[in-house]
C-alpha cells in the first residue's frame, strides 16, 4: 500500500523567550539558554499515513496534535528527521486560517485558491460547488468579519474540499457549526476518501473518530503514544488521563 505521508524521527523545537542581562551574568544566561532555552514540541515522531485513509489524531491540549499537522503541511520545518507528502495538500486549521476578515466570501475564495496555486478563473469555476456546500447564499458577497464562526467554518471547508486535494489536513474545524453541517462535512470527507483522497483529522470528538476514522493516533507530550483502531486508542487515551 502506498503511503501518502511518511514521518521519520521528526523533531521540532521552539525557542523560549528570555530576558537579557549584561556582563558576566548575562553571558552565563546566554550559555544556559543555548542548552535549555528550547521547548521540544515534537520528538521521535514516526508515522505512515496510507493513501485513501482517514486518520484521526487525539490527545490533551498541548500534546503536539496541531503541531504535527502543520509539520505535515510544511508550515513548520522539522529540526530533525524527514517528512514526505505525496500529492496536493490542503490544510484547514481553525475556522478562518487562510482567510481575510476584510474581504468578502467570494474574494476569500480567490485568495485561498491563489495560496494553493489556483487561478482566479479556476476558483470561479468551483464557486457553484462552494456555494452549494457552504449554504452562504447572498452572504458570499459580505465581508468575512460579519460571519459567525459556523459560517466561516462552512466556507473554509467548502473551499478546501472543492479543490479536491489529494491530502486534506483538518484541525478541529468539524467541531464548529450545527449538527446538520457536521453531518454534511462527514459526508464530504468520505467522498474525498472514495476518490483516493487521504484525510488526517485532529479532533476532540471521539464519536466522530469512531464513525469515520480507519485508525487513530494518540499524542502525549510531543510524542506518539499509540496507533490503532479508534476504540483501542480512545480507551488508551482515557487510561492515560486517568
Amino acid at each position: 500500500m502506498t503511503n501518502a505521508i511518511e514521518l521519520r524521527d521528526v523533531e521540532l523545537h521552539f525557542p523560549r523567550k528570555k530576558g537579557f542581562l549584561g556582563g558576566l551574568l548575562g553571558l552565563m544566561k546566554v550559555r544556559d539558554w543555548a542548552e535549555k532555552g528550547r521547548f521540544t514540541a515534537l520528538q521521535g515522531i514516526g508515522l505512515d499515513v496510507n493513501q485513501g485513509e482517514v486518520l484521526g489524531v487525539i490527545g490533551r491540549n498541548g500534546s503536539g496534535k496541531s503541531t504535527m499537522l502543520r509539520v505535515m503541511a510544511g508550515v513548520y520545518r522539522a529540526d530533525a528527521g524527514s517528512v514526505k507528502v505525496r500529492g496536493r495538500i490542503s490544510l484547514l486549521a481553525g475556522v478562518s486560517v487562510g482567510l481575510n476578515h476584510n474581504l468578502t466570501g467570494r474574494e476569500n475564495v480567490h485568495l485561498y485558491g491563489s495560496i494553493l496555486g489556483h487561478t482566479k478563473e479556476a476558483m470561479e469555476g468551483m464557486l457553484a460547488d462552494i456555494l452549494d456546500f457552504s449554504e452562504l447564499g447572498e452572504f458570499i458577497e459580505q465581508p468575512l468579519r460579519t460571519y459567525s464562526s459556523g459560517m466561516k467554518a462552512r466556507l473554509g471547508l467548502a473551499i478546501a474540499s472543492a479543490i479536491e486535494p489529494e491530502v486534506l489536513l483538518i484541525d478541529e474545524v468539524l467541531g464548529v457549526g450545527d449538527p446538520q453541517f457536521r453531518e454534511k462535512s462527514k459526508a464530504r470527507i468520505l467522498d474525498l476518501v472514495k476518490s483516493t483522497g487521504t484525510v488526517v483529522i485532529v479532533s476532540h470528538s471521539f464519536a466522530l473518530m469512531k464513525e469515520i476514522c480507519d485508525r487513530v493516533v494518540l499524542m502525549h507530550n510531543g510524542s506518539i503514544e499509540g496507533v490503532g483502531s479508534p476504540e483501542e486508542i480512545i480507551a488508551a487515551y482515557y487510561e492515560l488521563v486517568g
